[in-house]
């Protein structure tokens, strides 16, 4: 438990697959740490663990892409969360494509963007990284429910949290 965590607790902030690939290397995981940062111009800072393979890869990669996921997509959210890509390979278990510039786009997210990794900012355990909005699409129509925070509690990360 920590000092933030009555203040924490009462959140229940969306969740977002994060793709990156480097030299060949494609990684992925479940976020919860991110938020859009600034309007003009626009950005977004999303925050990696260091135990995380998905850091390893994004800290040598130029661009991420950012999915949201709805709420019924249960089996992503545990591929994503609980699995570690250093002994899963999680993009043998779905459908994938080459979105711009290479990035990796989840074909079963309903709205994802790319961001060009503009800074990556020293966060204690987690890195943020700041991305510059480059690409996006939104196949979901209008709102549709989107996984949170809430819909993940029985996810158990892939990596220990200390």
């Amino acid at each position: 438990m920590t000092e933030l965590d009555p203040f924490t607790d009462l959140l229940d902030y969306p969740m977002y697959v994060v793709t990156a690939e480097a030299d060949g290397e494609r990684a992925g995981c479940l976020v919860g740490f991110a938020s859009q940062c600034s309007i003009r111009p626009a950005r977004f800072m999303v925050w990696l663990s260091r135990a995380n393979r998905t850091y390893r890869v994004a800290e040598r990669a130029e661009r991420l892409a950012v999915h949201l996921l709805r709420r019924d997509q249960d089996r992503l959210a545990r591929l994503f969360g609980g699995e570690t890509g250093d002994r899963t390979d999680k993009f043998a278990e779905v459908t994938w494509h080459r979105g711009p510039d290479g990035s990796v786009i989840l074909d079963e997210a309903p709205a994802w963007f790319v961001g060009r990794v503009e800074n990556r900012i020293d966060g204690g355990d987690h890195v943020g990284f700041l991305l510059v909005p480059e690409a996006t699409e939104n196949r979901s129509g209008d709102h549709t429910a989107l996984l949170t925070l809430g819909g993940t509690h029985g996810i158990a990360p892939g990596h220990p949290v200390d």
